[in-house]
């Protein structure tokens, strides 16, 4: 069968023609653009011409009285109708296009940004790579796509240097309401930013074959992470460090070279699991209380400092871990006698310190009186002077 040019075959000669105006277009675009659904918009251009209508025709329509506002999804053609009846004024289109037009853009702005909200209100929990925008105050505003998030002073890295353009990656950690209405929390220091590298860096991971148990981070500093997998064959700290360390080096190199992380093996027994914690300190000793969540290590002292780390660190991260209390001592001194000792030598010397410094007020104090008491001479001497020469 053959068609002449310019005709419609058969098939297309009963169907009604698709009528696209620019309303519907401008409509669809508008919806597209701002991943807004189209009812949602329609509904919002009713009651912004509704509003127009009640504030140059309100007087003589009475407050009370329900208005009915007719849109055309097609045309754009608006009616007015009170009680069914078609009450639209001669010209309201132009008047009601000029005055609602603020009103649909601040509801469009408003439904916008709500639906941006339920979409990262849905990634809570999760990374997202950022970019810092500026800095308001101790705040830092950060572009993370389709909205701004915010980093406030708690959830920063004290040794991080920030900078306008810097790109890092960071945790959404919650949706709270702050002075400017719905608020996108971000932190790089939260301990899950490190749990959400190692899914995104380590395929057994984010596919579930190794389960990240427990994390204790102290941000910039150090990283304890305990790692675990019922799979047979499945080696969850070698998933995780990866072929010469290159997996654990990429979570390193987003949180930062100063970081150090541990990756240990998760146990039942909290005897193997406080060893792996101490790390790496080697051969220790160890005697738990199940009821009083406390745990006794003895530690050769050559690796007494290993186990306690600078400051405690090493040993604070290991409590946060097992969820065990841990006392550290030595297997030359189980008793603690040096510590008690080194205890005692330290309040004798602060006593002695308090003693000079208590000295020095005292003498101070005599100086000042010795000063007065000179100076309340000197003037007694100027009066009986300026007594005789008169």
């Amino acid at each position: 069968m053959r068609y002449s040019v310019g005709r419609n075959p058969p098939f297309l000669l009963n169907m009604p023609a698709i009528v696209r105006t620019e309303f519907a277009l401008a409509l669809n675009q508008v919806a597209t653009e701002r991943g807004i659904d189209i009812s949602v918009v329609l509904e919002t251009i009713k009651g912004a011409i509704r509003a127009a209508y009640l504030k140059d025709y309100g007087e003589s329509v009475g407050e009370e009285e329900e208005l009915v506002v007719e849109l055309n999804d097609k045309t754009g053609e608006a009616k007015i109708l009170k009680k069914d009846e078609d009450i639209t004024p001669p010209g309201f289109g132009r008047i009601a296009a000029q005055t609602a037009k603020q009103v649909i853009l601040q509801r469009i702005r408003e439904e916008e940004k709500s639906a941006i909200l339920t979409d990262y209100a849905s990634r809570v929990g999760s990374i997202v790579n950022g970019m810092i925008l500026r800095f308001d105050g101790p705040n830092i505003i950060v572009d993370i796509g389709r909205a701004q998030g915010i980093m406030p002073p708690s959830e920063q890295i004290r040794s991080e240097q920030y900078r306008v353009n810097q790109r890092l990656t960071f945790y959404i950690k919650e949706i709270r309401d702050g002075r400017r209405g719905s608020e996108i929390i971000l932190s790089r220091a939260d301990a899950q930013l490190v749990a959400g590298l190692f899914r995104r860096e380590v395929p057994e991971v984010s596919n579930d074959a190794v389960e990240i148990r427990v994390i204790a981070r102290e941000g910039g500093a150090r990283t304890k992470i305990a790692v675990h997998s019922d799979q047979a064959g499945v080696d969850p700290v070698g998933s995780c460090v990866g072929q010469k360390g290159v997996r654990v080096q990429a979570v390193i190199n987003e949180i930062g070279q100063d970081e150090k992380v541990d990756v240990i093996q998760w146990s039942p027994d909290p005897i193997q699991f406080i060893t792996a914690a101490l790390a790496p300190a080697k051969d220790l000793v160890i005697t738990i209380s199940e009821e009083e969540k406390q745990a006794l290590v003895l530690v050769p002292e050559d690796h007494l400092s290993l186990a306690i780390g600078r400051g405690g660190q090493n040993v604070r991260l290991a409590s946060k871990l097992t969820g065990y209390i841990i006392d550290i001592r030595s297997k030359d001194d189980p008793e603690g006698t040096r510590k008690a000792a080194r205890s005692k030598e330290d309040q004798v010397k602060a006593k002695s310190e308090d003693e000079k410094s208590a000295k020095k007020s005292d003498e101070g104090d005599k100086s000042k009186e010795e000063t007065k008491s000179s100076k309340k001479k000197k003037d007694s001497k100027s009066d009986q002077t300026e007594s005789s020469d008169v």
